[in-house]
């Protein structure tokens, strides 16, 4: 079922369909807030220069999670650009935490024209596809487009009692972004058998970089590189927070213009947020002194967007601070 809901960015390395240049000059920030009923929703904020970030909207939800969820709430909003330019592409964690860290299976697939207006889909991972039907959990979506198979992959951790480790899949979406062609793939597991949640991927010179949260074992940030998107995916076995406590949800993103990039995650357990800085995505130096937000963010992401987007956001749900 599909639902239009009428309310009166993947990183700047994603590879594209044309050569036509898109001027970007600002930031989207897609967050949920909290494990409440209210935090489970999808929320927007803004900034001019990808340090300083206003809510829109009151930090209230800008989509009704009972509308476009099964389980009436969401989380871990990944937001992405077509190829083309012509389309936003977002996915999101069918769940409620109330229910338990073990009780989802499904995630949400969403697309807009004018990062207003957005139709859905929902994909229950369980119910679709025999082989995992005792999933039971399926976290942290995100959709990055693959330039080879010219198809949007979208790419998420599962669980399941018989196998009692988080392990990231992935599948291609279908042209219309509203299901799965296929039954996921193994994208990535750890080589020691540990469990990895919160995937996210980033092309640089070459190579996929994939970002992940060590689920249950140190809970924080390591990555993975493969000169392949879908596979091959070769461990660097160290820690990239700047933090000795928990992380999770980290987002990579290239700052407009520049050869800098920001890897920022959710420090859940002091309901803070890091961000760090980086310019060859090994080496990260914590810039929390440079950032604002006049919000408490959990797992999100940030994409560049052009000036005309960022008006028609602030006129639509009010213009930030």
């Amino acid at each position: 079922m599909l639902l239009v809901l009428c309310f009166c960015a993947a990183s700047l390395a994603c590879a594209r369909e044309t050569d036509a240049p898109v001027k970007y000059s600002a930031y989207l920030f897609v967050y949920f807030t909290g494990n409440s009923s209210d935090g489970e929703a999808i929320r927007f904020a803004l900034s001019r220069d990808g340090y300083h970030y206003a809510a829109l909207n009151g930090n209230r939800p800008v989509i009704p999670s009972a509308e476009i969820s099964d389980k009436g709430g969401v989380r871990d909003p990944h937001v992405t650009r077509s190829a083309d330019g012509k389309m936003f592409y977002m996915v999101v964690t069918d769940m409620k935490s109330s229910q338990g860290w073990n009780s989802n299976h499904g995630i949400v697939l969403l697309k807009s024209t004018d990062l207003i207006r957005w139709t859905h889909a929902r994909v229950d991972v369980k119910a679709t596809f025999p082989e995992f039907a005792r999933i039971d959990r399926a976290w942290a979506p995100q959709t990055i487009y693959d330039a080879e198979a010219k198809k949007y992959m979208v790419y998420w951790s599962m669980h399941s009692p018989d196998i009692p480790r988080d392990v990231i899949h992935y599948a291609y979406a279908n042209a219309d972004f509203t299901a799965l062609e296929s039954a996921p793939k193994v994208l990535f597991h750890h080589p020691a058998g540990k469990s990895c949640i919160d995937g996210d991927i980033i092309y640089k010179d070459g190579i996929y970089h994939l970002f992940f949260k060590t689920e249950g074992d140190g809970n924080g940030i390591k990555k993975a590189v493969s000169e392949r998107l879908t596979g091959g995916y070769a461990l660097q076995d160290r820690y990239l927070q700047q933090t000795n406590r928990p992380v999770e949800g980290s987002c990579v993103f290239q700052l407009i213009g520049e050869d800098r990039y920001i890897l920022m995650y959710d420090v859940y357990t002091s309901g803070s947020y890091q961000f760090t800085e980086s310019t060859d995505l090994e080496h990260f130096t914590v810039i929390d002194r440079s950032i604002s937000m006049d919000f408490h963010p959990r797992h999100g992401t940030v994409i560049p967007i052009t000036e005309e987007e960022y008006e028609r956001l602030a006129r639509h749900w009010g213009t930030p601070l």
